[in-house]
């Protein structure tokens, strides 16, 4: 009788111990089960933005008006010359106060004309480095005519290249513009086409260093390894932070370019491979590049269930970027006698085109309203930020989407940030 009580006790102990093992693998598995099932709701559905741990950040400007700096120095930046980084000091000698990653700065430009003459222009350009209290960094395009057009090259960008040189002076307006970081510490994904890396590494210099522990993950987009920029920089930055993952994808890949080495993925930036790339979670998404860039990418992340509240872009040229939920407003907010967006009571009317059309809410801005019915306007930032895009108002009243950081003459209107309030007539 003692030896059975002994083999039952040993028996019960031994099915006790892997009830307990069972239980606990039972356990970690439904907790994996339920945090892959949050992360994917996460990403997936509509949900409450990450709160910015600091107060609500401002773009008022750090100074009025035009300010002289001097180069100090430039810097050739990619394999094929095309891209030089000019270092810019305050010829007052102030310290500089730091700005937002990712704002640009407004330069006025003499720029010789044919007659041998010089015209005042206003251009724009991303900053391309972290806030310093001593210089500030723009990297510059040499912008090419397109082929077989007969579209004259950049000449904000030729004169950069060709006449700025260490030594020279330059007017600036402070540093402003509404596409910037947050300083939350949601995890960040950095897409830039082109030369739209500049505001990227702007926004990467300022997170590894301020916020060393935010995951974060750059999408490089170029056609080749000539037109890399900074890549050394890059890779180096890769191999220190554990925590920056970095995605080179070559579109045109040239005999000298070594997949694994040089670049990541063939081919050019779409939902896709974000998709492959990203794990599943509650990512913002800062995006700069050519129009066709963002709007094939911008679209496709919306329908991915990333909510718009977590994707801010920013094009260079002319752009029109359709959002969802921002169509959706502007239809519900839109006068007796709009239909699908297209016919509207209000008529907005080009004076000097002589063209007289009726507003299309969808055109989203009277920059790009103008812009797609063939009507030349001269324009830098796009955001409000410049002054460029000004116009004459003769008749009817205007509505701004954001309060434009450079004042408007009176009278008059910056087209990229506005929509017409009732039927107006502009000086264009």
């Amino acid at each position: 009788m003692t030896s059975l009580y002994l083999l039952l006790w040993i028996t019960g102990g031994i099915l006790l111990q892997l009830a307990i093992y069972l239980g606990v693998g039972f356990w970690r598995h439904w907790q994996d089960y339920l945090a892959l099932r949050t992360s994917a709701a996460e990403l997936d559905m509509p949900v409450k933005p990450y709160v910015a741990q600091t107060a609500p950040e401002t773009v008022t400007p750090a100074w009025t008006g035009l300010r002289n700096f001097r180069v100090e120095r430039r810097v050739m930046e990619d394999a094929a010359q095309s891209i030089c980084s000019f270092y810019l000091v305050p010829e007052d000698g102030q310290t500089l106060p730091p700005f937002l990653p990712g704002q640009f700065l407004t330069f006025r430009l003499d720029l010789p004309t044919a007659t041998g003459g010089a015209e005042a222009t206003l251009r724009c350009y991303s900053l391309s480095d972290a806030p310093h209290p001593n210089s500030y960094r723009v990297s510059i395009k040499r912008a090419p005519p397109p082929n077989n057009c007969q579209v004259p090259p950049g000449r904000a960008s030729y004169f950069f290249h060709d006449h700025v040189a260490a030594g020279s002076l330059l007017q600036v307006r402070a540093p402003t513009g509404h596409f910037h970081i947050d300083r939350s510490d949601a995890p960040v994904v950095l897409i830039g086409g082109g030369i739209g890396i500049t505001p990227m590494l702007s926004m990467l210099n300022w997170c590894l260093t301020e916020q060393p522990g935010r995951e974060i993950w750059l999408f490089l987009g170029v056609r080749h390894g000539h037109e890399l920029v900074m890549q050394a920089h890059l890779e180096t930055l890769a191999a220190q932070h554990p925590n920056f993952h970095l995605q080179v994808c070559f579109s045109q890949p040239q005999a000298d370019d070594v997949p694994g080495h040089d670049y990541q993925h063939q081919g050019r930036i779409d939902v896709n491979l974000l998709r492959r790339q990203l794990p599943l979670k509650p990512y913002h998404f800062y995006i700069c590049g050519p129009t066709p860039m963002l709007e094939s990418l911008v679209p496709a992340l919306e329908d991915w269930g990333v909510p718009e509240a977590r994707i801010h872009f920013e094009a260079f040229g002319p752009a029109s970027i359709p959002r969802k939920k921002s169509a959706l407003a502007l239809l519900a907010a839109a006068p007796a006698g709009v239909t699908n967006g297209t016919n509207s009571a209000l008529v907005v009317t080009f004076a000097k085109s002589g063209k007289q059309l009726p507003w299309q809410p969808a055109a989203g801005n009277l920059l790009d309203f103008a812009e797609a019915n063939g009507i030349a306007v001269n324009s830098g930032c796009r955001a409000g930020g410049c002054g460029s895009c000004q116009a004459t108002i003769r008749t009817g009243e205007v509505a701004y989407r954001q309060l434009p950081e450079y004042d408007p003459e009176p009278g008059s209107c910056l087209l990229c940030v506005c929509t017409p309030k009732t039927s107006v007539t502009l000086e264009l």
